[in-house]
């Protein structure tokens, strides 16, 4: 199980508690929480679940990443062949789990819950059919229909596709070529915290697909170039000689505006090309019961003793005394 966790307070317990009972067929269980660098008591309480059932694993990173890194750390550190993500909002009840278990028995590496009747403010699910539909319709990017976070993975094809740090999770499984496969599972009203997605993200996340998995946009810049070659021209023969003025401006403006929206698409894509090649890492983890890769902490894995203390001086007249 990967559990992702942003200042969930005591729902982190109402997930262990549901998640374990509806898992307790499960001989070799495992709950990995990660948390996205809460400024909350969520760690405080992930540690006590963690002394208390040997199966809670817990990473934390230093700052708030965002669910790219959760994901990336949470499979690498995955300590099973496979792993369900389900968020500890249990918006999809854990029993859903065996719906995608089932589905997985027909060869599937990854199977996505869909969920049926989606219980979540209008605004939102608006905002993310549309996004699926501008994807699939408008930029031609292979997405699995209704596919959604709560979803069970096998852990190796998971490591391999978060290694390839693409901005999105759903359309790199056929990108890489993985089975898939999508059910229908349950959704249930939000019943604690509320939702981080927003307008502003959910635009932001827009952009990182379409830009991330589609050329089209860039397509559609080398056409509007190669139109305004072929017009510019004739705009300067027209007000050369004095052919149809009033349309010479406005024709100007039209390919100002172009010529502007198409160096940010390009400046868009050189953005994508410098992130790609970029040495940053995506996540810091600062505490773990767990063994953690060196280059996965800010120290490099080196101790942590506390500072030098200053030496107490001792009085005047006084030897030390060598033993």
């Amino acid at each position: 199980m990967l559990v992702p966790c942003y200042n969930e307070g005591a729902q982190v317990e109402t997930a262990h508690a549901e998640l374990t009972a509806a898992l307790a067929e499960i001989c070799d269980l495992e709950i990995l929480f990660v948390d996205d660098g809460s400024t909350d008591d969520s760690l405080d309480r992930i540690r006590r679940l963690a002394e208390a059932d040997p199966r809670v694993r817990y990473l934390s990173f230093t700052r708030n990443f965002g669910i790219d890194a959760v994901m990336a750390a949470g499979f690498r550190y995955a300590g099973r062949p496979w792993t369900v993500q389900c968020d500890a909002d249990l918006q999809v009840p854990p029993e859903e789990i065996w719906t995608l278990l089932a589905k997985a028995e027909e060869g599937y590496d990854v199977v996505f819950g869909r969920r049926r009747g989606r219980r979540d403010p209008l605004v939102r699910k608006a905002g993310s059919a549309g996004l699926h539909w501008a994807a699939r319709r408008v930029f031609r990017i292979d997405m699995p229909r209704g596919a959604s976070t709560f979803r069970l993975v096998r852990t190796g094809v998971a490591r391999t596709i978060t290694e390839l740090r693409l901005p999105w999770f759903i359309p790199a499984v056929p990108l890489v070529g993985a089975r898939y496969a999508a059910v229908p599972v349950t959704h249930r009203p939000r019943t604690a915290g509320r939702s981080r997605l927003r307008l502003a993200r959910l635009a932001a996340h827009s952009f990182e697909l379409f830009f991330g998995f589609s050329w089209r946009p860039l397509n559609a810049v080398y056409a509007a170039a190669a139109l305004g070659g072929l017009l510019a021209p004739v705009l300067a023969v027209a007000a050369l000689f004095g052919y149809g003025l009033p349309l010479v401006a406005p024709a100007q403006l039209l390919l100002s505006g172009l010529t502007l929206a198409s160096v940010a698409l390009v400046g868009r894509y050189l953005h994508r090309l410098l992130r790609d090649s970029g040495r940053l890492r995506s996540y810091w983890i600062r505490d773990s019961n767990l063994a953690v890769r060196p280059e996965d902490t800010l120290s490099g894995g080196l101790p942590s003793p506390p500072p030098p203390a200053r030496a107490a001086r001792l009085p005047v007249g006084e030897e030390r005394i060598s033993r």
